[in-house]
């Protein structure tokens, strides 16, 4: 065994020696890759490969004359070769005992990623490279590419305007030879010893360690939470369809939303979410694409081959392009993979199975649009309620007859820019037929059931872009504020054992401003009760007083300028629906009934071929018109403001109370009439 200060002597000898000496650990897989690279740098002059270790070397004739072959790591360095460099290319729950060994050696290393199976090797090794004096380069080939320093100057300069946000996506397909290729592969964990296999940290590990850099988020440290959300499809210990979110102590969140159930393979992609524009760069060709308002450019970029860049580090001190201690935040990530809980079965019947024998490779329904969704709003599977992820963690459940009708979301954790506020999703009918929708492609600010206003004192609760008389338009603007539960008690009566009996919920709120300023404080209070065999009745009364002692004035787009655009106050999103029919007692169709004032609007649809209807009342404290969507996107709302903001002095209330019918096929109007009487 080579002793510490024997491997200081050699490492310091040999550094600014004319032609490194190179070793390589792990042949087969990736390790073919390195292998081909060596001989293309030897060939130029730049190296020499002097040994490779593999219990499987090469068969003969392969490699070079003077290329000594061993079976493993510690025979090499034992062997007084002395490599200069050492390429770790072998399986995930090896690269921190071989790193180690290696960095203990006196050599600088090449490790491929991911860095280490935990947290605490990547710490190990962080402290030996550092107490060796040596460094070690990250096979992150993508963080090479010459596009990465382009973007960082576009994103600096304001082109894309404020940055949103990040999100990486993966859209690959891989099949069960894929997981037979090796005893490791598909695996959290192996005879005890932590692998971390997985789409997230390994398949498209390069996905979120693009994304994390282009964020500026290098360190664990300036990370504040990892939120994972880990499915699998293939019947393996990983995960192989995944959200994470990384929220930095500082900046905007990074989702990586990432699957290998695919339906077909996709190049991958890193987006910059801009107010003024996008920019995704594909990472596996080098291609930025730029789109503003002025149109899309495409450009392609070279990269710098990570070896070479390690070479160049030690002969002059060029900067390591994917650096040990910059792979930190990607460790961070792989810890909260590793540490959570194991990977959710997607029920079969979401996945189709293409093709035969080990070629065969599952496709999960809808997960394209599932992951374009994820990235665009900026959450997890679970929170956009894919059918086949886990429900949202709910603050509340409503409860009618013993079925569960509708969950109630904090909303905490929902994208600034989407203004974060409490709402109800799914809401179902009483077979379970669901009738509500939230952060949909088309809107990704609307959230299930609510209350929500674009202008409060010029604050944005609504979400997204903001219309401004001034603009004539909607622009983003850094006007989002939050709505956050602070209490909520379940109310109950003497008769709330009995049928039709009425339940109740009644809650405290606090509106704040982007500054954190306090606006309007919000009682609001929902009611439930059963009607009928077939129909459940929700009912939503809110009230809005200043906080402060400021007037506050409650607006619109409507009443910035917006003709027929007066939505705020209740709102209800529904999904993608067919064989809509809007009416009221006297109108019908969206063009009737949008901006109407009557007692009650009844709408129906096949929702995923489950006929039901919704009929919404007019708030007894004042006659509101409606707010009707149905060809653009689907949805109704009461307008608090349609053409004129209301203003509330300090001390003085508003109430609205909506009540909503929610019932299985297509009522008549004459029993419509009749559910209103008998409320």
């Amino acid at each position: 065994m080579v002793t510490p200060e024997q491997a200081a002597a050699a490492a310091t000898s040999r550094v600014g020696t004319d032609v490194p000496r190179i070793a390589l650990t792990g042949v087969h897989g990736f390790g073919a890759h390195h292998l081909a690279n060596l001989e293309r740098l030897q060939a130029a002059g730049k190296l020499k490969l002097v040994a490779i270790a593999d219990p499987n070397p090469p068969a003969p004739g392969r490699l070079g004359d003077g290329v000594e072959v061993f079976h493993a790591l510690d025979e090499l360095l034992d062997s007084g070769l002395g490599p200069d460099v050492v390429i770790i290319a072998t399986p995930i729950h090896t690269h921190a005992k071989l790193g180690l060994l290696a960095l203990a050696a006196g050599a600088d290393v090449y490790l491929e990623k991911p860095t280490a199976a935990s947290l605490s090797q990547f710490e190990e090794l962080r402290a030996a490279a550092s107490a060796a004096g040596r460094s070690v380069q990250v096979g992150f080939q993508s963080l090479g590419s010459l596009a990465l320093p382009a973007l960082a100057r576009i994103i600096h300069d304001g082109s894309l305007g404020t940055i949103r946000g990040y999100s990486a996506t993966g859209l690959w397909l891989r099949d069960r030879a894929y997981f037979q290729r090796s005893g490791w592969a598909g695996k959290r964990s192996l005879h005890g010893y932590d692998v971390v296999d997985g789409v997230t940290t390994n398949a498209l590990a390069h996905a979120v360690a693009t994304a994390l850099l282009i964020a500026g988020i290098t360190s664990a440290e300036s990370i504040d939470t990892v939120e994972t959300d880990l499915y699998r499809a293939n019947d393996v210990e990983s995960d192989d369809t995944t959200t994470v979110r990384i929220t930095p102590k500082v900046g905007p969140a990074v989702v990586c939303a990432l699957t290998l159930c695919a339906p077909e393979q996709k190049e991958p992609f890193v987006t910059v979410h801009g107010t003024a524009g996008t920019a995704v760069f594909y990472y596996t060709t080098d291609v930025v694409e730029i789109t503003t308002e002025a149109g899309t450019t495409r450009t392609s970029y070279a990269r710098a081959d990570l070896l070479e860049n390690l070479l160049a580090h030690r002969a002059s001190g060029t900067p390591l392009l994917s650096s040990l201690e910059n792979s930190g935040a990607f460790m961070r990530v792989l810890e909260a993979v590793r540490t959570a809980p194991d990977p959710s079965p997607i029920p079969t019947h979401y996945v189709d199975w293409v093709g035969e024998g080990t070629a065969a490779h599952p496709v999960v329904s809808g997960v394209s649009e599932w992951i374009q969704r994820a990235t665009t709003a900026q959450a997890t599977f679970s929170e956009i309620g894919a059918p086949w992820a886990r429900p949202a963690s709910a603050t509340d459940t409503i409860v009618v007859s013993g079925t569960e009708v509708a969950r109630e979301i904090s909303g905490e954790r929902v994208a600034p820019t989407l203004s974060p506020r409490p709402y109800l999703h799914p809401v179902t009918t009483l077979s379970g037929v669901v009738v509500t929708d939230a952060m949909p492609l088309d809107h990704v600010w609307h959230l299930g059931v609510g209350v929500a206003l674009q202008d409060v004192n010029a604050v944005n609760f609504w979400g997204g872009r903001t219309y401004r008389r001034e603009d004539a338009g909607y622009v983003w603007r850094p006007d989002h504020g939050r709505i956050e539960r602070i209490s909520s008690q379940d109310l109950s009566s003497p008769e709330s054992s009995t049928p039709n009996a009425e339940e109740s919920r009644v809650e405290e709120l606090l509106w704040t401003g982007p500054d954190g300023a306090k606006m309007l404080a919000e009682t609001r209070v929902w009611s439930w009760q059963l009607v009928d065999a077939v129909a459940w009745r929700l009912t939503l009364s809110f009230t809005l007083t200043p906080a402060d002692t400021e007037p506050i004035s409650l607006g619109s787009p409507g009443s910035n300028g917006r003709d027929q655009g007066g939505y705020g106050g209740f709102f209800w999103r529904f999904p993608p629906v067919d064989g809509i029919n809007v009416r009221t007692a006297t109108a019908q169709g969206e063009e009737a009934v949008h901006g109407s004032r009557t007692p009650w609007l009844a709408w129906s649809a096949n929702f995923a071929g489950q006929p039901a209807t919704l009929i919404f009342q007019t708030p007894p404290e004042a006659n509101d018109p409606w707010f009707v969507r149905a060809s653009g996107y689907p949805g109704v709302g009461s307008s608090l403001a349609w053409d004129t903001a209301v203003v509330l002095q300090p001390g003085e209330s508003l109430t609205r109370t909506i009540a909503v019918t929610i019932a299985n096929g297509l009522p008549t109007d004459h029993q419509i009439n009749e559910w209103m009487r008998a409320k």
